[in-house]
């Protein structure tokens, strides 16, 4: 096992498969590590989904230009990007394509329709275009990688489930030929497909080693010295059998993913209430700490990809985070705070609903939408089947329930009276077709993971809640991943706090101060920017 390449990289996600391959294909040797036992991290627990504006591959029916992607990300910046970086983004989907087509045997194809989470906006497409999924990839190639990625096999493309417009009904015998062919699509297909390419070019992952510390010119931990800042040429690890050092001729490459799994990191850093995480619990900020300990600048620290969360009891009674999308849009649902007031566009997309937990009662001094509760009634529960339920099925025993509205405000502590108020409300919307409170079904996005035999209208979303028994789950507010990191150069080196450069370092994905700042432009807003920028950085690492 070499203790010594051009390029070492940290990480197995997106980004640090992708950075591993762009070097290696610039003919750089590369050292490719994974604290964890399994790799993929988030990227393997995901949808997949890459969002790539102006990608020139999503057909002659959608009309996307370079000046309409910056333009919409522009409007939903509210100053928190930087047009370097935006920029370098955009400019970049196109090349990644190419370099994914001939260099890696990942490929990616347009989901149909899937707008834009901000559709609207200028620039924005409402009939999609701009997200693009894996092709199914075979795993029996990878040998005994095969069973060493997160998460449990999907044989399945985004737009087959509801979350990305389908039924969630495959048919047996098309899953069968899936099956025997070890066919994977979503975040899983998506490493594999990565992870082989690693593996034809000789880039075996190191599994079970967690970076500590950087090496520089001396051997040091560290970024400076007496004389003044210093290269970064290794990393210190820890492995089951000890401590290990790694030399790297050319540059460290952090791809560790976020901090959100590090209690202390999210209180010190992060903007609003985090609960529960569904993403990678490696994810506790070793690059971060890293980047820190190398005299980094910082950006986006307080910002995240939030995403509302619920608790869905196992097999074995544990309770898991399970990512709140579906049943919040469907008709016949609403969301209350604890006063029993509706306080936000419950389908609207999951980044930006974060926003919503984050609003604060100075008088009480606490966030005021917590506690929340998702509310449905029987009627959507056995007409679309909710939370693994199949159509037709009585609601999951492990949700709270009451024959009237009055008695389940009482069973969650809301204010009864207020409660059947508020539905009282929402349903006079609902039956005519708006939502003067909260605008939801405006947006042609409201309705994508609701009702799609109504899907265009607002009645893809909007429906009343009138037929008890009535049932209620708590809401809390998460995230699928940190966006705050070291500030880089589009090229992905690491910027000290005094605007120099960290030799040798640098960072993609969410270990790096996010492009899009406060924005997810589309599904997969995470992982296309992870890939242009780990493309960009592992070839810029490599020519050094």
């Amino acid at each position: 096992m070499a203790d010594a390449y051009d390029v070492v990289v940290l990480g197995t996600g997106a980004s640090g498969l992708t950075a591993a391959l762009a070097a290696a294909s610039a003919g750089a040797s590369v050292g490719l590590f994974e604290k964890a036992d399994r790799i993929g991290g988030t990227t393997a627990l995901s949808g997949g989904v890459v969002w790539l504006p102006d990608n020139g591959r999503a057909g002659e029916d959608v009309t996307d230009s370079r000046d309409l992607a910056l333009a919409y990300l522009d409007s939903l910046s509210n100053g928190s990007m930087r047009p370097e970086m935006t920029a370098a983004f955009v400019d970049g989907v196109r090349p990644t394509l190419r370099w994914l087509d001939d260099e890696t045997p990942l490929r990616l194809r347009p989901v149909p329709g899937y707008p834009d989470y901000h559709p609207e906006h200028p620039g924005g497409l409402p009939g999609g275009g701009r997200s693009m999924e894996p092709e199914l990839f075979g795993t029996d190639v990878l040998g005994a990688w095969r069973d060493r990625i997160e998460g449990a096999p999907r044989r399945l493309y985004i737009g087959e489930i509801p979350s990305g417009g389908g039924t969630g009904v495959i048919a047996p015998e098309l899953m069968r030929r899936r099956t025997a062919a070890a066919q994977e699509g979503l975040g899983r297909g998506l490493v594999a497909a990565l992870l082989k390419g690693c593996l034809e070019r000789g880039i075996e992952p190191v599994t079970g080693a967690r970076a500590t510390g950087l090496l520089t010119g001396g051997g040091a931990s560290g970024g400076m010295s007496e004389a003044g800042p210093v290269r970064v040429s290794g990393v210190r690890f820890e492995t089951a059998a000890g401590h290990r050092e790694v030399r790297a001729g050319a540059a460290v490459f952090i791809a560790t993913g976020g901090f959100e799994h590090d209690p202390e990191l999210v209180r010190d850093f992060i903007r609003g209430p985090v609960a529960h995480p569904p993403g990678a619990a490696a994810n506790t900020g070793d690059g971060l700490r890293l980047a820190m300990s190398a005299g980094a600048r910082l950006g986006a620290m307080g910002e995240a990809w939030w995403v509302p969360v619920v608790l869905v009891p196992g097999t074995d009674g544990t309770a898991a985070p399970v990512l709140l999308l579906r049943e919040r849009t469907l008709p016949g649902t609403l969301m209350v705070n604890g006063r029993g007031d509706r306080f936000t566009n419950e389908a609207a997309n999951y980044n930006a609903l974060g926003a919503a937990f984050h609003a604060f009662d100075v008088t009480e001094f606490r966030y005021a939408n917590l506690p929340a509760w998702l509310v449905l009634d029987d009627a959507c529960v056995r007409k679309y089947g909710v939370f693994g339920t199949t159509p037709g099925s009585a609601a999951p025993e492990w949700l709270t329930s009451d024959a009237t509205l009055d008695g389940l405000a009482g069973r969650i502590g809301v204010p009864a009276g207020r409660l059947s108020a508020t539905v009282a409300r929402f349903n006079a919307g609902a039956a005519a077709g708006h939502d003067p409170d909260c605008r939801r079904g405006e947006s042609v996005y409201d309705g994508w993971c609701g009702d799609r035999a109504h899907y265009g209208t607002p009645q893809a979303t909007l429906g009343p809640l009138t037929t008890g028994p009535f049932h209620a789950v708590p809401v809390h507010p998460s995230t699928l991943g940190t966006k705050g990191g070291p500030r880089t150069t589009p090229d992905g080196q690491v910027v000290r706090a005094d605007g120099m450069l960290v030799d040798g370092l640098y960072a993609a994905g969410n270990a790096m101060a996010a492009a899009t700042g406060m924005a997810y432009g589309g599904a997969g807003g995470t992982l296309g920017p992870a890939m242009v920028f780990a493309r960009r950085a592992g070839l810029h690492a490599a020519q050094s």
